[in-house]
């Protein structure tokens, strides 16, 4: 399965993308996507090495388009670059079995690049192969908003996860990711309601979903582990005590008995 996770900033796309993507590693192997310009998938996985993004590999981008990054307007570059090797090349094994895989692969500067470049060519290039071409399980953490689903790079997930949390500025951000998903041609889009303290807060984002017409694959609770564990620099799987463990469990088996 091809997953892309979105939603507003801060909803906690994040943390659902390592657990997800920890969790389906105890059976599958799994490439998780780092394609948020924060880039805080690594150490939300407990990776605390320094990453250098793909965005960021100038000689890369060179070798595989023909141009520099950044080149002036008007420079002619490969628009279909080979990178069928690269997603093995550049990820990092997160276990010694290599079971799981985190790709990053950064942003392009739009003020400095703008977005038709040789750096957005190479990352667009990438994510249509992991998506089309792959056979292990794909986890997008995707960019906060819906800017990336104008630029069509989730148009061939087989689920898109809108992830909210109780309030209406999520749920208008869920509204927009929905219609502009529809437009790509993405049909099977999923909430999850995050960061619920009550099942007053639960039934009201259930009921505003419900009238967007977005099903609703789990809820995960507040709780204090998700902050414990974004502190300490390490996985939520890591604290067998987590109420949103849990429930990630839970999402976890709901995905797969979807496919």
């Amino acid at each position: 399965m091809k997953i892309a996770i979105t939603g507003k900033g801060g909803v906690g796309k994040t943390t659902l993308s390592s657990t997800l993507s920890c969790i389906f590693s105890r059976t599958y192997k799994v490439f998780a996507i780092d394609a948020d310009p924060d880039m805080n998938l690594a150490s939300s996985l407990g990776i605390t090495k320094n990453i250098t993004p793909i965005s960021k590999m100038k000689e890369l981008i060179k070798d595989r388009t023909g141009a520099e990054p950044g080149s002036s307007f008007g420079e002619i570059f490969r628009i279909n670059p080979k990178i069928s090797d690269l997603p093995e090349s550049l990820s990092i094994n997160y276990d010694p079995e290599g079971r799981l895989k985190l790709l990053v692969m950064g942003t392009v500067d739009k003020g400095g690049d703008g977005c038709i470049c040789p750096a957005s060519v190479l990352l667009k290039a990438i994510l249509r192969h992991m998506i089309l071409k792959k056979d292990e399980i794909v986890i997008l953490d995707m960019e906060a908003g819906i800017e990336h689903l104008g630029r069509k790079t989730a148009e061939s997930v087989d689920m898109m996860i809108v992830v909210v949390e109780p309030g209406l500025k999520s749920l208008e951000t869920a509204h927009r990711i929905k219609k502009l998903a529809g437009d790509i041609g993405v049909q099977n889009i999923q909430a999850v309601i995050n960061k619920v303290s009550t099942k007053e807060e639960e039934s009201f984002v259930q009921q505003k979903l419900k009238e967007l017409d977005i099903g609703v694959i789990g809820s995960i609770p507040r709780d204090q582990m998700v902050i414990k564990a974004d502190m300490e620099g390490r996985p939520l799987t890591d604290y067998d005590d987590s109420p949103a463990l849990d429930s990630i469990e839970k999402i976890a088996e709901n995905i797969l008995n979807m496919e």
